[in-house]
């Protein structure tokens, strides 16, 4: 499957139906996740891999996992309403896929079960609650050999200081991120914003 017709296909899934600041429930693009996915795919990291998709949201990068032919897909997230859309959006196409309600920093989770070849994610900004992505890179890294992850412009040097030792950054491609009007506090119907996608492979 060509990146257009991934993004066209991605384009059609529910988004959030009641987005919570404190959680950061921004829609992930369907541009930005087509690209992510295409990428990692063609890097050989999602047909036939095991993937997990860590605060799935409503399920658009696990989605597209499967639709890129993952062999097992899994999305984990800590809001049950939003799980409720990501299984809607999976039964709309027909796609096998794991969905868990949890938190990720949660030590009653069997994580070893959940191990995989391949984590794919957009974990939250920080805006709301300072470092609120590290608890994602953790088990990210725990989870997975190859990790593929949206974050805020200028992360890079953070995320490469945060795992040394742990993970090399094998590449960051900078894409914008068309992010709309969700919550009260915005004032425009649209901002676009420059993200990375930063790609770890675990040591």
């Amino acid at each position: 499957m060509n990146l257009r017709h991934l993004e066209m296909r991605l384009e059609r899934l529910e988004g959030f139906e009641r987005p919570t600041a404190r959680l950061e429930q921004y829609q992930t693009p369907a541009s930005v996740a087509a690209r992510l996915l295409h990428h990692a795919a063609m890097q050989g990291a999602i047909e036939g891999r095991r993937v997990c998709d860590l605060g799935c949201g409503t399920g658009i990068l696990a989605c597209g996992a499967a639709l890129l032919g993952a062999s097992a897909v899994t999305g984990i997230d800590v809001d049950a309403g939003a799980i409720e859309v990501a299984r809607r959006n999976a039964e709309a196409f027909d796609l096998s896929i794991e969905f868990l309600v949890a938190d990720i920093r949660s030590p009653d989770v069997d994580w070893a079960g959940l191990a995989c070849d391949t984590v794919v994610m957009n974990p939250p900004f920080g805006a709301q609650k300072a470092h609120a992505d590290r608890p994602f890179i953790d088990r990210a890294l725990e989870l997975a050999g190859e990790v593929y992850g949206i974050f805020n412009a200028g992360s890079t040097p953070f995320v490469a200081a945060y795992t040394e030792g742990q993970a090399t950054i094998e590449e960051v491609i900078r894409c914008e991120f068309p992010m709309r009007r969700t919550f009260a506090h915005h004032r425009k119907d649209r901002v676009d914003i420059t993200v990375e996608v930063i790609h770890l492979s675990r040591i």
